[in-house]
């Protein structure tokens, strides 16, 4: 599985990693789809209107990751279907292990 995860330094110095998203947003429910190709879809049934499509990616994928509000917030593409999350507080793998567990069901 190819993975568009990249690590980089925050400004805090906390370990943060990027991910890039596929949203669909005013799905039926809100879930993590799995990868198309280097990006991860995100289903979520929050409209695209007024930023509540990205609240609920944020939240979602911290609840999905196990991390407190704030760790995963999008960093760029807030109004476009294709976007960039910063992830901090996780390494790359952890992020993986997690997300394999949460797409298994």
């Amino acid at each position: 599985m190819a993975t568009s995860i990249s690590k980089s330094g925050s400004p805090g110095g906390k370990l943060s990693v990027k991910l890039k998203l596929k949203v669909v947003p005013g799905a039926s429910r809100s879930e993590i789809g799995g990868w198309l190709g280097e990006m991860l879809k995100v289903r979520i049934s929050a409209p695209p209107e007024k930023g509540r499509a990205n609240a609920a990616v944020e939240a979602l994928l911290a609840r999905a990751l196990d991390l407190p509000a704030g760790s995963a917030r999008i960093v760029s593409g807030a109004g476009s279907p294709q976007k960039v999350m910063e992830i901090q507080g996780l390494a790359k793998e952890e992020i993986m292990r997690r997300l394999s567990i949460v797409m298994a069901g």
